[in-house]
C-alpha cells in the first residue's frame, strides 16, 4: 500500500471516542486529588489590545480516562513517556460482558472469549456495563462505580500474560476487583456484601478464593513488571463497539516523569 492509498483508507475510517468527559466534577479514584482549574489571566486583562485566556491545572493522574503506567506500582518500570508509541496502538477488541455481570461479580477468560475473537498481542477493552454509573451519566452512582464494579476472577492475570495482551482497558474504576484493593478496608460493609455474594455463588470466602498475598492489586502488581498496563474509566462510544475488533489507540501525554497519564482512547473501523 502506498501513501496515497493509506491516506485514502484512513480518511474513510470512522472514529469512536472511548474517553470519558473530563471536568472538575469528574471524581478521581478514591483518595486521589481531583481536577482543579483556575484562570490566571483573561482576554480582557491585557495592558494594550486583546489578551488571552490562560489556565492553571492541578490534578492527580488518576482522574477520568487514564492509563496506569508501569512505575505507578513498579519502581524499576518505564514512565509513560518512555513507552514507544507503537505500544499504545494496534489491533484489539472491545468485549461486552455487561449482560453477564453485576455488583461484585467476577469475570473469566471464557466469559470474554465466547463473546468475541481475542488474539495474542491484542489490546483488550472490557465493557462491564459500569460506565452507565459514571459521573456524566443519568444513572450516575459514584459508590457503585468505584466500590461495587465487577472484576477479574482467579487466574485472570495469568491468562492475560499467556495471551501477551498489549494493554487492557476497563469501563469502571479499576482493572482490579475493588475487594482486592484498599477499598475492601475503606468500605467494610460493602466487603461483607461481596463476601456473602461470593459464598452464596461459589461456597468460598473471599480470602479462600483470593489469597491476599497473591491477589491484592494483582492486575497492577503482577502485570506491570511484565509491561502489561491498563486504562481505567473508559466510556464514550464503548457501547457502539460491542464485541467488535478494531484498530485501537491510546494517546497519553509524553511525560518523561509521569507514573500515569490522563489520555484519549479511540477506536477506528471502516465506514
Amino acid at each position: 500500500m502506498d501513501s496515497k492509498q493509506f491516506i485514502d483508507l484512513m480518511a474513510s475510517a470512522k472514529m469512536y471516542d472511548l474517553t470519558q468527559p473530563l471536568s472538575i466534577h469528574t471524581p478521581p479514584w478514591p483518595s486521589y486529588v481531583p481536577l482543579q482549574i483556575q484562570y490566571f489571566k483573561r482576554i480582557a486583562g491585557a495592558h494594550m489590545g486583546q489578551g488571552a485566556n490562560g489556565q492553571i491545572i492541578t490534578t492527580s493522574n488518576h482522574v477520568g480516562t487514564h492509563m496506569d503506567g508501569e512505575i505507578h506500582f513498579h519502581a524499576s518500570g518505564r514512565s509513560i513517556g518512555q513507552v514507544p508509541m507503537e505500544e499504545w496502538v494496534g489491533p484489539g477488541v472491545v468485549v461486552d460482558i455487561s449482560d453477564e455481570v453485576g455488583d461484585y461479580d467476577l469475570y473469566s477468560p471464557d466469559m470474554l472469549t465466547k463473546k468475541a475473537e481475542i488474539k495474542k498481542g491484542d489490546i483488550l477493552i472490557i465493557n462491564t456495563g459500569y460506565h452507565k454509573y459514571a459521573w456524566d451519566q443519568e444513572g450516575s452512582d459514584e459508590v457503585r462505580y468505584f466500590v461495587k464494579h465487577p472484576g477479574p476472577g482467579p487466574g485472570f492475570h495469568e491468562w492475560v500474560m499467556d495471551m501477551k495482551i498489549k494493554w487492557i482497558g476497563v469501563d469502571c474504576g479499576s482493572a482490579d476487583h475493588p475487594m482486592n484493593t484498599i477499598i475492601r478496608n475503606w468500605h467494610p460493609a460493602r466487603f461483607q456484601e461481596a463476601e456473602k455474594k461470593l459464598r452464596d455463588k461459589y461456597g468460598k470466602g473471599w480470602d479462600e478464593m483470593f489469597p491476599q498475598d497473591i491477589y491484592y492489586q494483582v492486575m497492577h502488581l503482577k502485570l506491570f513488571p511484565k509491561r502489561i498496563v491498563h486504562a481505567e474509566n473508559i466510556g464514550g462510544d464503548i457501547d457502539k463497539l460491542r464485541n467488535k475488533r478494531a484498530w485501537i489507540g491510546c494517546f497519553p501525554l509524553r511525560g518523561m516523569e509521569l507514573e500515569s497519564s490522563m489520555c484519549r482512547i479511540v477506536a477506528m473501523l471502516p465506514q
